[in-house]
């Protein structure tokens, strides 16, 4: 078989629009996935060009395949399995910025210029003191993008209808802003003259977004079987779900540069992202942390497992229909398509997703997803959530063990050792008093401030509460304790 290439997948050429600071499977599976549709429909005309913003690595399957690649999303739709599979033809170039720093600054001077995009992982967005305007490049990709948007603003000598529109995806609360502030910072200590400050603030916009699909990436057990498939092999195959969700928060009006609603895609334009941002902690990620512990106990490893047992399947939905989404402010029609989604979602055949992958930092995850709604739910009903409370209490069970070796706490399933990922403060904590006698140990650890960042034995009954399902775990085991939940 041959490569994907050029010959195999031929490509309209068009005006670059979209710097991407980043070449890795999301960005790939994600927003080029989506600008490929969009030019397909003839609602975007614009092409990508890549940046590794990275010194390790190398560009070689790029060039050699003329920056073709495939997605494959694969997944439940409408009850059934289904796979889509796509060839991008989006991306019209791949640069090294390190090897190639000419080739690079030269776009900034491109009229046809309108985008950055960026996936340089939750490090990349900081402010580095030490950065210096004289690198080429600097350091960071705050430096980085703070030099490009420089050069582009001499260049067009402070044109304000040649700003740029930047989209970071990295996965950190108002990206955005994050990095307009870093970007700020580095104009001032590299000096630079203050109309580039306002050609920066008033021209460009810095938008945060919020992005939701899992990419699993290459298929390295499955690409020779898939290469047959194709009919090609490609080196570049992303793999994915079928679902996506892409919310670009924004004080100015972009949509009509970035049609993608228009094009038929999953992407919401809103001036305040914090809504959807509270809907996938708490449904998703907040379902993902209050059942995984407890259906791990139960026997299960996977997600797709847990969501073929009838025990613990019920457990999650009683949890999101009856607990969470009674505590959130959007309209209820859109919570429940969305956890609609999110089941569908954990049903997914083609994705391995370990339960102790998940399990990774369980009490900050919990305090982070979970204690909100438990917060809410008793504010509003005055009664304690009975699911979300007893998920704390699997969490509690699944943290047993007091024996910790090489970081990690040994906890047991039977006769089977299981490491418990945390910080080493709170896998010491469960270590030194596991053994104490029961309300003891729980009072002590629910009056932890420094892991709760507040006393939770003031929530009224809660104490007893966890008491009680931890007997109860104890005693008739984990299944039958979530039976007697009802």
């Amino acid at each position: 078989m041959e490569t994907l290439n050029e010959n195999r997948a031929k490509k309209t050429a068009r005006p670059i629009k979209v710097i991407q600071f980043g070449e890795g499977n999301f960005l790939r599976g994600f927003v080029d996935y989506m600008l490929d549709i969009a030019n397909e429909k003839n609602l975007f005309d614009g092409d990508i060009v890549l940046i590794k913003p990275i010194e390790y690595g190398n560009l070689d399957f790029f060039h050699q395949q003329n920056c073709r690649y495939t997605v494959s999303l694969r997944g439940r739709i409408n009850g059934q399995e289904q796979i889509t599979n796509r060839i991008i033809t989006c991306i019209a170039d791949a640069i090294d910025v390190y090897q190639e720093y000419d080739r690079y600054a030269s776009l900034a001077k491109l009229d046809t210029l309108r985008f950055v995009v960026s996936n340089t992982t939750e490090a990349g967005i900081v402010y580095d003191e030490t950065d210096c305007i004289e690198l080429n490049p600097p350091k960071s990709y705050p430096g980085k993008l703070t030099k490009f948007l420089y050069e582009r603003y001499l260049h067009f000598q402070g044109d304000l209808s040649k700003g740029l529109i930047i989209l970071p995806v990295e996965l950190i609360d108002d990206n955005g802003i994050k990095l307009k502030e870093a970007v700020n910072k580095l104009t001032k200590l590299w000096g630079l003259e203050e109309s580039f400050t306002e050609w920066m603030l008033d021209a460009c916009v810095f938008c945060s977004t919020l992005v939701d699909r899992i990419i699993t990436g290459f298929p390295k057990e499955e690409a020779e079987h898939m290469w047959k498939d194709f009919g090609y092999i490609d080196h570049l195959v992303v793999t994915g779900e079928p679902f996506a969700l892409w919310v670009i928060e924004s004080d100015k009006e972009i949509e009509q540069e970035l049609l993608l609603r228009k094009a038929g895609l999953p992407v919401i334009f809103t001036d305040n992202q914090k809504p959807y941002k509270q809907r996938k902690v708490r449904i998703l990620n907040g379902a993902h942390t209050a059942f995984a512990l407890a259906s791990f106990m139960a026997g299960n490893d996977y997600v797709l497992e847990s969501m073929q047992d009838t025990d613990m399947k019920e457990f999650m939905i009683k949890t999101i229909y009856d607990e969470i989404i009674p505590t959130l402010k959007l309209p209820k029609e859109d919570l429940i398509s969305f956890a609609e989604a999110v089941i569908n979602r954990f049903q997914n055949p083609f994705i391995k997703h370990s339960l102790l992958s998940i399990s990774l930092n369980s009490v900050s995850k919990w305090k982070a997803r979970c204690l909100p709604s438990l917060f809410d739910y008793v504010e509003k009903f005055s009664e304690l959530p009975t699911h979300l409370v007893f998920s704390l209490a699997a969490l509690i069970e699944f943290y047993s063990g007091s024996e910790i070796k090489e970081g990690v706490l040994i906890g047991h399933r039977g006769i089977e050792e299981y490491p418990i990922m945390d910080d080493i403060e709170i896998l010491e904590f469960f270590a030194r008093n596991y053994g104490d006698e029961l309300p003891k140990f729980i009072v002590n650890l629910l009056s932890m401030e420094a892991f709760w960042d507040q006393d939770l034995t003031k929530i009224p009954y809660f104490t007893q509460a966890i008491i009680e399902y931890i007997t109860d775990i104890r005693t008739l085991g984990v299944r039958e304790a979530i039976r007697k939940l009802g």
